[in-house]
């Protein structure tokens, strides 16, 4: 039996492509050096110091099948989160559980993405460089992919705004992620308002994936759902945020999807069937972590001293741009796989070209004059890495 084209034509994803990219090199370490690995973005801060004695008081919840969508304490917890943060007030039913955003990021397409848009074959709108589960999810409903440049000339947020009308009157689903993975751009007010407006005169929804929000450098980034509840259209937007980078807990595979009745109740209905929900044990883990901000104080804090040390280290470099937002380094170089390979050979340091994380547009790929860097490491590793790359890869600017 054949395997259908919508994901035989996918690319290999980024992190088999790597080590196959590195495999034949063996790093030139100098004397107390060690391989450095800041490709995943896997948080390594302290997990809160309660989750160990939650996980530990509900252990026997394992013997039961757990609630769907979400018990309704965790539901609570993360609807007290919506309105400390945003002020929104989201009843229950406009919230689900997630076994991991990257499950309700997939299955937006599932739940949310109509056959037909005005009787032609639906369009997802996907910014470039992008988390590459949105492009699977357009594949598996078999929708048109449409790779938004996200590059420094538009603020390294995709220009939706400046997309045909007829190609926007069959857009259904439109991806956002802010603050931006890879490049760390936060959409502002002005730029959400003018998104929720397009998607009102154009009828589509909003997939605003938020998972970095509470990691920033200065204000708390806004939120799409927040802003279009100000404008009485909550409707067009459903956000999705996580425990995995908020409280550094991405082994727990806890997130959450929040929007209108009607759209989480799509959601709700695909997950009787094909869904997979958190166990007990991690609902009431989650559960706590929601309704807690000192951990996630201290974690920021973190990452701000890490940004410090970026701009000190690396702020001299032409075309560095200072993170706003998330842990991930955007950095220019002349070509994202040969200076992947020259980084790992002379330093023993991994990052991830950039254009793995994107794809071939007209030609051209928006990500391959960059590499990503994840901020993840401690402090004084962080600074310690940076400056082994600077001197490989910027020595002569």
């Amino acid at each position: 039996m054949a395997i259908p084209e919508r994901f035989s034509n996918l690319p290999e994803y980024a992190f088999p492509r790597l080590r196959a990219l590195l495999s034949d090199i063996k790093p030139e370490l100098k004397s107390g050096e060690a391989p450095v690995v800041m490709t995943i973005g896997e948080p390594r801060h302290a997990m809160p110091g309660f989750v160990a004695q939650v996980m530990a008081d509900h252990i026997g919840e394992f013997a039961k099948y757990p609630v769907n969508e979400g018990t309704p304490g965790l539901l609570d917890a993360i609807g007290g989160w919506l309105g400390r943060r945003y002020g929104l007030d989201v009843a229950p039913e406009r919230i689900m559980a997630l076994n991991g955003t990257r499950e309700g990021l997939f299955s937006a397409g599932l739940a949310l993405c109509p056959e037909q848009k005005n009787g032609q074959r639906p369009a997802i709108l996907i910014p470039n460089p992008f988390y590459q589960v949105y492009a699977v999810a357009a594949a598996a409903v078999q929708a048109e992919p449409v790779f938004v440049s996200a590059a420094p000339a538009t603020g390294n947020l995709p220009d939706y705004a400046g997309l045909p009308a007829e190609l926007l009157d069959r857009t259904a689903l439109a991806y956002l992620c802010s603050p931006a993975n890879p490049q760390g751009a936060i959409a502002d007010r002005d730029y959400l308002e003018t998104l929720v407006g397009l998607a009102e005169k154009h009828d589509f929804l909003i997939l605003a994936d938020e998972c970095y929000s509470e990691i920033y450098r200065d204000a708390p980034p806004p939120g799409a759902l927040a802003v279009a509840t100000e404008l009485g259209l909550a409707d067009r937007v459903v956000m999705f945020n996580s425990l995995s980078k908020r409280s550094n807990l991405p082994g727990l595979r806890s997130g959450f999807v929040a929007g209108s009745a009607a759209n989480i109740a799509q959601f709700r209905k695909l997950r009787s069937y094909a869904g997979a929900p958190l166990s007990l044990p991690a609902q009431a883990v989650s559960e706590a972590a929601w309704r807690d901000e000192d951990h996630v104080t201290a974690s920021r804090a973190l990452y701000q001293q890490k940004y410090r040390i970026a701009d000190r280290v690396l702020g001299n470099i032409p075309g560095y741009r200072p993170v706003a937002g998330g842990f991930f380094l955007w950095l220019p170089v002349a070509d994202g796989e040969a200076a992947a390979r020259k980084l790992w050979a002379d330093a023993g340091i991994q990052v991830l070209p950039g254009a793995y994380l994107s794809r071939d547009v007209s030609g051209e790929n928006p990500g391959q004059s960059f590499i990503r860097v994840a901020l993840v490491l401690p402090p004084e590793e962080t600074e310690a890495a940076l400056i082994r790359l600077r001197d490989v890869l910027y020595d002569d600017d």
